[in-house]
């Protein structure tokens, strides 16, 4: 029973993390959004060029938030499974920032986090259907 205990315990740790990043990111304040990743920490977006280190992290953060400054994160779910953790997200938003389209973007995606032995993310590697969010972000509708 213990065990099962300390387990629901870590999830809802857990969950209450994720639910606080989801925060630091519509709090708007970049630095907000590094603070989850260890100093070293990565972030890498549908195989791109890694975010490394808080910094980079939050220059990564801050070049959404200004892009979409109406952005809202949602936590849609957070899942464990043999030792990886999954933080699911929805990402909705008005480009109304330098260069915007002006045009709204509502798409979903995950991070699939590694977390460092001070709670923290140590990696994380996010996907999200990028040929859907630039249709959305050119003003076209959503598939249906």
């Amino acid at each position: 029973m213990t065990a099962c205990k300390s387990d629901k315990e870590k999830y809802d740790k857990l969950v209450e993390f994720g639910q606080a990043y989801t925060d630091a990111w519509n709090s708007k304040q970049p630095e907000k959004m590094a603070s989850f990743y260890a100093k070293d920490g990565t972030l890498t977006v549908n195989n791109g060029t890694p975010a490394v280190g808080r910094q980079q992290l939050a220059q990564t953060a801050q070049s959404y938030m200004e892009a979409f400054p109406d952005m809202e994160l949602t936590m849609d779910s957070l899942t464990v499974e043999n030792g990886t953790y999954r933080y699911y997200w929805t990402f909705k938003g008005t480009n109304t920032g330098p260069s915007g389209t002006g045009n709204k973007v509502d798409f979903s995606g995950f991070e699939e986090w590694t977390i460092n032995d001070k709670g923290l993310v140590q990696k994380s590697v996010g996907t999200y259907d990028a040929e859907d969010y630039q249709r959305q972000l050119n003003g076209n509708q959503k598939n249906l």
